[in-house]
């Protein structure tokens, strides 16, 4: 089965850009990298030459990753007017067993996830909980600490 990547169209065209930039400027880059170390001499002692190595591998592995994402990528329309919670939306909810409300967290997919920033993806235990659910709704997230209780307070697109 093939896996589809949910995102917004924000986050398609910024990988977009990132992988014109790894096949050209980045690809440019290392490969002038490779050739400078090339003239310190003997390959088999040469440290800049098989770091340089090293980094179009990773390059090359990124561009295999990012034209794959890329390829199986479901735009998700985030202006769709629903009352359920889906991609794209803001919500805010309450611990049940604490009676503390959460800060804001967006729901979004599995490639643009940041915890930093509150952006938890749909494939999470909290995102798969709180998908499709309504204002006043209560939800239950299997933690390691075992189930967690919320409600759902504010849903915003």
């Amino acid at each position: 089965m093939v896996k589809e990547f949910k995102m917004s169209q924000e986050r398609y065209d910024e990988l977009k850009h990132e992988l014109e930039y790894s096949k050209t400027t980045r690809a440019d880059e290392i490969a002038d990298l490779i050739k400078e170390a090339r003239g310190f001499g003997d390959l088999s002692e040469n440290s800049e030459y098989d770091e340089a190595k090293n980094e179009q591998g990773k390059l090359y592995s990124r561009i295999a990753e990012l034209e794959d994402i890329l390829l199986h990528a479901v735009i998700v329309d985030e202006a769709e007017d629903s009352d359920k919670i889906s991609i794209g939306c803001r919500v805010i909810v309450t611990n049940l067993d604490t009676g503390k409300q959460l800060p804001e967290y967006k729901i979004v997919g599995s490639q643009e996830a940041d915890v930093m920033s509150r952006a938890v993806s749909e494939d999470s235990p909290f995102g798969k909980a709180l998908m499709g659910h309504r204002l006043g709704d209560e939800i239950s997230v299997e933690a390691p600490r075992g189930v967690i209780r919320y409600r759902v307070d504010t849903i915003e697109r």
